[in-house]
């Protein structure tokens, strides 16, 4: 899972390099929060217009998630 959101982050921002993704552990419900970091200048590429483009990172993440019977949550950071 934190190598499919590094990917994925990786192919959408200009430095590479600084795409970091961090786990917590899981919460008492089950759930694994994913928190992406990308460089500064790089935010805009990854949220984009209106949040549409965080929007299916999560939601390819959570599509990923329920074939392998886990609550995730993705924080872009």
């Amino acid at each position: 899972m934190q190598e499919l959101l590094t990917e994925l982050a990786k192919g959408l921002v200009e430095d590479p390099a600084a795409v970091n993704v961090t786990v917590d552990e899981p919460d008492e419900n089950g759930c694994t929060v994913y928190h992406l970091h990308v460089a500064a200048d790089d935010m805009g590429r990854v949220i984009g217009k209106q949040g549409r483009i965080a929007k299916a990172i999560r939601t390819v993440m959570k599509a990923t998630a329920v074939r392998n019977n886990q609550k995730i949550q993705v924080e872009i950071d």
